[in-house]
């Protein structure tokens, strides 16, 4: 059976970007055994695979195990679909704080009229400088989209909970399997008065914890803090540090000394409630959110317990419903 420890995955490497590794890489070790076992397809893009049934059902069992381990909150369940308004992505301050990772829909916009000029560029493969933007972005965090659907709307005295079933966009390519460019956020949201979302973010840390190690993962939670971009973004991770606002759940992937973060908790405090005028009694809605890594903890199990679930821990089978 092939586990991260067989590989013998080089502790402490770094997680590479694209071209930035070399084929004794842990990284890339990984991602080619995946590809020989037929779990993950390559498409030629890094981060962006096919994906087997075999894994499929690795997801589909983690996503039905978060869903029972958050039945008690009666969570309102939303799906959200991959496209959204690219307005949201300035709502959210995303388009500021992560511009490397955003992305956008560009379409053919120009008419019988311009049809000659685009065959010709298709022809030079210079096509898209002649499309135009649709107004659409790509969901750059599975929660985003519910924020909007909140405004104007009373946030009841304890708060509501809501199940988000998304999936996600970041423009980061890399050879790491679980360095996804398209990947699905299963979250958990609070919004409501600020000690009840701290509350709830707290509180999903430690059934995080229990629910990874009922799949028989090596998990810890450790302080962290999002890649907000350029010199600001490096006062803002500080910040988002000191007031100890991100937790992760990281379990070893492909390196036992670089665990890699499956699972996000996360403190919004009163940003989208200041972005989208959500209002609790006459304070500001405060939010946390809670987001599982389907693919992420998919990788995880497959590296821990080996690349034939069929053969997996009895008691792991039984926690994703086989």
């Amino acid at each position: 059976m092939t586990t991260l420890a067989h590989r013998g995955a080089e502790p402490g490497a770094p997680a590479p970007g694209a071209g930035a590794v070399t084929h004794s890489d842990p990284y890339r070790a990984f991602r080619d055994e995946l590809f020989a076992a037929g779990l993950l397809v390559p498409t030629g893009i890094d981060g962006l695979y096919l994906r087997s049934e075999v894994f499929e059902s690795i997801v589909r069992g983690i996503d039905a195990a978060v869903s029972e381990a958050a039945a008690a909150e009666a969570p309102t369940i939303y799906h959200f679909p991959l496209v959204v308004p690219a307005r949201l992505l300035e709502q959210t301050d995303y388009v500021r704080s992560f511009p490397d990772l955003i992305g956008v829909l560009d379409s053919y916009a120009k008419g019988e009229a311009g049809y000659a000029d685009f065959l010709a560029a298709a022809e030079e493969g210079s096509w898209p400088n002649h499309l135009d933007h649709t107004g659409l972005g790509l969901c750059s965090a599975a929660c985003h989209p519910l924020y909007p659907m909140l405004a104007g709307r009373e946030v009841p005295p304890r708060g509501r909970c809501f199940e988000i079933f998304g999936q996600v966009f970041r423009h980061e390519p890399s050879v790491d399997p679980a360095r996804l460019q398209v990947f699905r956020q299963h979250e958990v949201v609070f919004v409501g008065a600020p000690a009840d979302a701290a509350a709830h973010r707290d509180a999903w840390v430690e059934r995080g914890l229990a629910l990874h190690r009922r799949l028989g993962l090596e998990v810890e939670a450790v302080a962290a803090n999002d890649p907000f971009f350029g010199r600001s973004g490096k006062i803002l991770a500080a910040n988002q540090r000191a007031e100890a606002l991100k937790v992760e759940l990281v379990a070893p992937i492909c390196s036992f000394e670089r665990p890699t973060a499956i699972t996000s908790a996360n403190c919004h405090l009163d940003h989208f409630g200041m972005a989208f005028g959500l209002r609790h009694g006459e304070s500001v809605a405060h939010s946390a959110c809670v987001g599982f890594g389907l693919e992420r903890i998919a990788l995880a199990l497959l590296a821990a317990h080996g690349l034939e679930p069929s053969r997996w821990p009895s008691s792991v089978r039984q926690e994703l419903g086989w």
